[in-house]
Formats: structure tokens, C-alpha cells, sequence
């Protein structure tokens, strides 16, 4: 699957979607200890992934966390989640807008060179966006910016001209804008050369060994190496952690950390506000497609209780809108609570069958996912509505389910900006529209955000794109978790932000 649904897994991920590490220790656990940097040493480092997923191409279907680590380490995109701003230069040193916000001027970074040592040129960066708007997901990943206005400006200056204004673009090129050298043929992808921190020594079966590029633009790089380990579920993660076999298990889940809370070995690492795991209900057509029934399903899900046993209080409630990470997140609209009485007026109204019973379908891709369809299965019966859980393999799933069902689990990890989800899934043709919703209004006002530079003008037209979306789009969206990662006491520097961020280990040290 595209990692922008994951992130990050992001992303983050996806790759939102999803998000691995943080410098910060959970449940009373101490942050690893300061000190000065030190060089050497290998990151024995283990991350999710599935064999049937497996891809070497840095613009395909990223379906497993560990190929989106390897990518991401070794090919870098044209700019990425930062500290103080929420959009840094990575590949890209600087990004400017035309006064009308629709041509965007990103410059390659000074010193830039592919591992085999030729240096990044803008031709690179135009042939892997090309590339990148030519896949079958490329259409969300580079919204409103097609192939032929993607051009070169001399050697180091990309030129993207979008269809309409869009002060967020340089956002929607942090997760999956990985720029390979010109006209790279598809059988050299898995050797091809990148410009990222670390090369790639070998590559087998899903696990990788990378190695400490020391010409990376980007600055010093600590570890010498990076051993990725791919395992299929978050407990065989877990128990190779609590074993000793790796130093980090990444977006291990809650389980994971109710079992390293005893140990002294281990710290805890805690993520807030760090993956949204919504349910999915098609408004277009089939029986989502009232807004009174989803209105119903919204307040018939006990979100204190989803929490509580779904992820096991690691994480927090959230009100039916994507990206509660964003500095503009409107945590001022009035928060839906259980009501049952109110669920069963609304369905009534609606006309809905109750005796039916309804699938949802869900796949079991990251910890909690199938037991949120489940609980929220059993919830639902107290309104007399019946659902079927119906648990898919992934690859099944992304072909026969997502953009294509009336009702299933989705999960992302990219989690800090409102307008990623609207102009990615929410806006009428998004190419990864997962409710397929059509609203005129929340279009307009998508497009409003987009062409207002003014920061506190945009706080203001978000707060009215998220009212929409809370009244009446096709999320659920029960709550908010925790990413939860286990780290050893050695591992100094893991990043602290989600996303694509948590991917991000060129400052990771480790102590003797």
C-alpha cells in the first residue's frame, strides 16, 4: 500500500502514515541518558512487514514499515517533518511560492551526490517525480501538479506548477518524493543508487544491512551501520527485544509495552497523538451513504471505552477529524460522546435495516487494528445494529477493500497536518479518496486553506474545513494512539517527531 496511509506508517505512512521512535520514555520509563555523540556501531533495528508485500521500488506500494525504513534511509525526499516548522528541506535546501501561491521553485542541496558519487542534478529530481506522478496512487501523492509541470530550471532548480494555489506543497512532497538518478531502469531499482544517509550493503528476504554514507549533504552521520529486521507480527518483534536479538522494536504496540514495563532493560518509548486507526464508511453509495446513519455510527461508539481496551489507555480520544497533530487542529468543535438513544432515533429516521447484518472488514497490519472492528462490533449491538467482523490479508484488502468498500478499518501514521488528509482523501476525486465523499463546501473550503499564506487567515479557514469534515464526512474516528516503541538503554538521539520523521536516524548514536 501507498506508505502515506501507513505513516507513517508514516507515514509517516506512511508509510503517516506509520511512526517508530521518539527521544521520550513512557509510563514513568527515563529518557535515555545525554552525552556527546559518539561514531560507531550497528543499529540492530525491527519493523513490520509481510513477505507477500515486499517491494524494492522507492515510488511503488509500499506495504511493509521495514522496505518504507530501508527506502527512506537510503533515498531521500525533497523535504521532511521538522522541529519548529512543520516543513524542512531534506534533498531540497530551499523552497519558494510565486505571489500567487501556484509555482513553487524547490533548490537542490548544495553538495548533493548520489552514493556513487555523481552529483543530484534537477534532471534527477524532474525524471523521479515524473515517475512518481506516472504510478497508480500518483495522483494523491502529488495532488493538483501533473508530469508536464514538473520542470527543471537550470541544474539545481526544480520549478512544479500547481493547477490552483497551494501554500501547502511543500508538505506533500515529505513521504514518498525518493529521487533516483535519471532513467533508472526498473531491474536496477534494487541497486540503484540514492543520495540518503546510509547505502545499502545487502538486502534479503525483507531484512537489510545499511552502511554510514560519510559524503551524505546533510551532515555528520553517527552509526556505522543499520541492521533492519523484518518481523510479520508485533509480538515475534517483542520477544527478539525482550531476547536481545535487536536494540529498537518499532510500533510495537501496547501489548509490547505491558510485558517491557518490568523490565529495566528496556525504556518504553511513547509517541502521542502518533496513529489514526478510523473507520471507513462509503458515503457515495450503499448504506453509509445517509448522512443520518453515519451520523448514528459516530455516536454509538464508546470512545473512552475504545481507548481503554483497544490500546490499552495509550492513546486519547479523537472527534471524527484527521490530523489532530496539526498546530491549527480545531480541538475546539464540540466532541461527540456516546449516545445510544440518539444513534437509534437517527437510523430510525434513516430507514436503516436492522435486521441486517452489516461486514466490516479489517485487516490485522498493525497491533489493535482488528480488535478496534471488534469492540466497536460489540458496541454497536447495544443500538440493535449488527456487524460482521470480516478480517482480510493485506494484499487482499488493498485490492478488493480500500477506495472500493462500504465499511472497513483503515489505519495512518502521518498525522500532523489537516490539509494532507483533505486534499488526499477528502476532496471530490482525491486519488485516495477512502469514503469516496463529494462536498462542494468542503472543496471550496479546501481550496481557500491552500491559497492563504497568512498563517492566522489559514487557522481560521481550517477551523471551517474541520467543522465540515466532523458534521459530515465519512470518518470515524474514535481515537488517537500512542505509537509505542521499545528501545535499549544504548540507543541515544532516536527522533522525536512521527511521521516520516520517525525514519530519520542519521543522529541516532549508540553508547559503548
Amino acid at each position: 500500500m501507498d506508505f502515506s496511509r501507513r505513516q507513517l506508517l508514516a507515514a509517516g505512512g506512511g508509510l503517516g502514515a506509520a511512526a517508530l521512535l521518539s527521544a521520550c520514555g513512557g509510563d514513568g520509563t527515563a529518557p535515555a541518558a545525554g552525552g556527546s555523540p559518539r561514531q560507531g556501531g550497528t543499529l540492530r533495528i525491527g519493523a513490520l512487514g509481510r513477505p507477500s508485500a515486499i517491494t524494492r521500488d522507492p515510488h511503488g506500494t509500499q506495504g511493509n514499515e521495514s522496505d518504507y525504513l530501508v527506502i527512506a534511509l537510503v533515498y531521500d525526499t525533497l523535504t521532511a517533518p521538522g522541529d519548529k516548522d512543520n516543513t524542512v528541506g531534506r534533498l531540497a535546501s530551499a523552497f519558494t511560492p510565486s505571489k500567487d501561491l501556484k509555482t513553487w521553485r524547490f533548490t537542490v542541496a548544495e553538495g548533493a551526490a548520489f552514493h556513487d558519487g555523481t552529483p543530484v542534478t534537477a534532471d534527477d529530481v524532474v525524471w523521479s517525480l515524473r515517475r512518481l506522478r506516472a504510478t497508480p496512487s500518483g495522483a494523491a501523492r502529488l495532488p493538483g501538479v501533473t508530469a508536464g509541470h514538473i520542470t527543471a530550471d537550470g541544474k539545481r532548480t526544480v520549478v512544479l506548477v500547481s493547477d490552483y494555489p497551494n501554500a501547502e506543497l511543500p508538505l506533500l512532497t515529505r513521504l514518498t518524493t525518493f529521487v533516483l538518478k535519471k532513467d533508472t531502469a526498473d531491474r536496477d531499482l534494487p541497486k540503484a543508487p540514492g543520495t540518503g544517509p546510509f547505502t545499502l550493503d545487502w538486502y534479503r528476504d525483507g531484512n537489510a544491512r545499511l552502511l554510514r554514507n560519510a559524503d551524505w549533504h546533510g551532515g555528520a552521520v553517527h552509526l556505522d551501520a543499520v541492521e533492519v529486521t523484518m518481523f510479520q507480527s508485533p509480538q515475534a518483534m517483542a520477544n527478539a527485544m525482550l531476547s536481545g536479538q535487536i536494540d529498537v522494536a518499532s510500533n510495537v504496540g501496547a501489548v509490547a509495552a505491558r510485558t517491557a514495563k518490568a523490565r529495566q532493560d528496556i525504556r518504553i518509548v511513547r509517541r502521542p497523538d502518533d496513529m489514526a486507526m478510523p473507520i471507513v464508511m462509503r458515503t457515495s453509495s450503499g448504506p453509509f451513504a445517509d448522512p443520518k446513519v453515519r451520523e448514528a455510527m459516530k455516536l454509538l461508539v464508546d470512545r473512552e471505552a475504545m481507548v481503554a481496551q483497544v490500546l490499552s489507555g495509550y492513546g486519547t480520544v479523537a472527534n471524527d477529524v484527521l490530523g489532530t497533530g496539526d498546530p491549527a487542529y480545531a480541538a475546539d468543535l464540540p466532541q461527540r460522546t456516546r449516545d445510544l438513544a440518539g444513534a437509534r432515533r437517527l437510523l430510525t429516521e434513516a430507514g436503516f435495516d436492522f435486521s441486517r447484518t452489516y461486514r466490516l472488514v479489517t485487516t490485522e497490519d498493525v497491533a489493535g487494528l482488528a480488535e478496534s472492528a471488534t469492540l466497536f462490533a460489540s458496541q454497536a449491538r447495544e443500538a440493535g445494529v449488527r456487524i460482521e467482523v470480516v478480517k482480510q490479508e493485506s494484499g487482499a484488502f488493498y485490492q478488493q477493500t480500500w477506495l472500493k468498500g462500504d465499511f472497513y478499518t483503515n489505519y495512518w501514521g502521518t498525522n500532523d497536518s489537516v490539509v494532507f488528509f483533505a486534499s488526499k482523501t477528502l476532496t471530490t476525486g482525491a486519488g485516495q479518496n477512502e469514503a469516496d465523499w463529494s462536498d462542494t463546501a468542503f472543496d471550496a473550503a479546501c481550496r481557500k486553506v491552500m491559497a492563504t499564506a497568512d498563517r492566522t487567515a489559514r487557522t481560521a479557514a481550517l477551523r471551517d474545513l474541520q467543522r465540515i469534515e466532523h458534521e459530515r464526512s465519512g470518518y470515524l474516528l474514535w481515537g488517537m494512539a500512542d505509537g509505542i516503541d521499545l528501545a535499549a538503554p544504548k540507543v541515544h538521539g532516536l527522533p522525536k517527531l512521527p511521521g516520516y520523521g520517525r525514519v530519520q536516524l542519521e543522529n541516532v548514536w549508540l553508547a559503548p
